[in-house]
C-alpha cells in the first residue's frame, strides 16, 4: 500500500521516493538488510547473531515496518519500525524497557506506540526520505487513534560520550517531560564524569532534532547502549502537543 510520494529534484539518485508498509517477509528482510548496512557496517554496532547481513531481533515479527523506496530501482532506502500496543502486549513488553525503567509510562500503554530502528541509506540523506517516514508515522498514529509516540533517539558515543552529555545538559533546560513521565536508564551515561572532562558543542542528530521540533519531550537521563555504542534519549510525543506546522506538513489536509 503506497502512502505518499516525494520528488527529489537535482538529486544524484532517483527523483522519486515513496513510502509504504512491508507486506511480506521478503520486504521485512529488505528493511533488515538496510539496517545492517547502516548500524553494523557504517556505525560499527555489534548485532545479535542470525542470518548474515541482516539486523533482526525478536520484536521484528510483531512490528509494522515502514519502507521508503527508490521509485526507479525499487530499493529500500529508508525504514522505521512500529510496535503498536496490542502487539507489544503479545510479545510481553517494549524494546525500550531493556534500556529504561518505564514504570511511569505504563499507564499510557493502551494508547502508546513504540517506534525505532530508524535509518536512511547514506545516498538518500537529503531530507526527502526522513520526511516520508515522518509522514507515514503521523498518518499511522492518526488513522489508528493512538495518543502517544515513544522511542529512543540515539547519539553517537564515538568520542566517548562527551558530545552526548553536552547535548543532554543543553536540552534538559527546555525539553524535559513532566516529572510523572520520567524514565530511568538501566545503564546510565556517566554525565557528571563526562561533563567535567569535556564540554563539547555538538549539532543535534536529525532524528532527535525532528522529535523535538515536532513537540516531543525527553523523559530522563540518557542510557548507554553498549551494542550500538550510542547514548539513547527516551522521547515521548503526545499527539495533542504536535507542533501545528509539523502537523500541516506531514498530514496535509488531514491535520
Amino acid at each position: 500500500m503506497q502512502l505518499q510520494q516525494a520528488q527529489t529534484p537535482g538529486s544524484a539518485v532517483s527523483k522519486k521516493l515513496f513510502v509504504s508498509y512491508a507486506q511480506s517477509a521478503d520486504e521485512v528482510k529488505q528493511a533488515q538488510r538496510l539496517r545492517y548496512r547502516v548500524f553494523a557496517e557504517e556505525m560499527g554496532a555489534r548485532l545479535p547473531g542470525g542470518e548474515a547481513g541482516l539486523d533482526r531481533d525478536i520484536y521484528d515479527p510483531f512490528c509494522e515496518h515502514l519502507l521508503v523506496r527508490d521509485g526507479d530501482t525499487g530499493e529500500v532506502v529508508g525504514t522505521y519500525r512500529i510496535l503498536p500496543p496490542d502487539r507489544a502486549k503479545k510479545i510481553g513488553g517494549l524494546y525500550s524497557a531493556s534500556e529504561f525503567d518505564l514504570t511511569r509510562l505504563l499507564h499510557l500503554s493502551p494508547g502508546m506506540v513504540e517506534v525505532g530502528r530508524s535509518c536512511i541509506h547514506p545516498d538518500y540523506r537529503t531530507g526527502a526520505a526522513i520526511s516520508l517516514l515522518w509522514s507515514g508515522l503521523a498518518k499511522y498514529m492518526l488513522s489508528h487513534g493512538y495518543e502517544y509516540l515513544m522511542g529512543c533517539a540515539s547519539v553517537s558515543m564515538a568520542d566517548g560520550g562527551h558530545a552526548a552529555a553536552s547535548l543532554y545538559n543543553n536540552l534538559r533546560v527546555d525539553n524535559m517531560s513532566p516529572i510523572e513521565w520520567r524514565v530511568f536508564p538501566r545503564c546510565a551515561l556517566p554525565l557528571d564524569k563526562l561533563t567535567r572532562e569535556s564540554s563539547v558543542s555538538a549539532p543535534l542528530p536529525p532524528l532527535l532534532k525532528g522529535y523535538l521540533q515536532a513537540g516531543a519531550y525527553i523523559c530522563g537521563d540518557p542510557a548507554w547502549d553498549p551494542d550500538f555504542n550510542t547514548a539513547d534519549f527516551l522521547v515521548l510525543l503526545p499527539m495533542s502537543k504536535v507542533n501545528r506546522r509539523y502537523a500541516r506538513h506531514f498530514l496535509g489536509a488531514a491535520a
